[in-house]
């Protein structure tokens, strides 16, 4: 998603710094997951670029899906025109987002 500049903004600045003796990508990852990163300012990483394309799509995805569920149960677009623009960009949405893209636009209905 990075690379194609279609969720690049996430919310907040993402603070990533280099570290040649840093955690790899997969593990700043998981300890992201993890929430090790909570209250910390800066990551430090062997791979910058990609921790920080992750996790600003991460939180990008979670914060354009409420935007764009929001619309949708206010009749302001569908699903398909939001889908329509990861097609358009030959984006395959795994399906676990796909779902909760789905489970979200349900809540929105039963106004949650």
């Amino acid at each position: 998603m990075y690379r194609t500049q279609l969720i690049t903004f996430c919310g907040s600045e993402v603070k990533v710094v280099f570290d040649v003796n840093g955690l790899d990508g997969k593990n700043c990852f998981n300890n992201y997951e993890n929430g090790l990163y909570k209250h910390k300012e800066t990551i430090v990483t062997r791979h910058p670029n990609i921790v920080r394309a992750v996790i600003t799509s991460k939180r990008g995805w979670g914060l354009w899906v409420g935007e764009w569920s929001r619309g949708i149960s206010e009749g302001l677009f569908s699903k398909d025109d939001i889908l329509n623009e990861f097609e358009i960009r030959n984006i395959k949405l795994p399906e676990f987002l796909l779902k909760e893209f789905d489970n979200l636009i349900h809540k929105k209905n039963m106004g949650l």
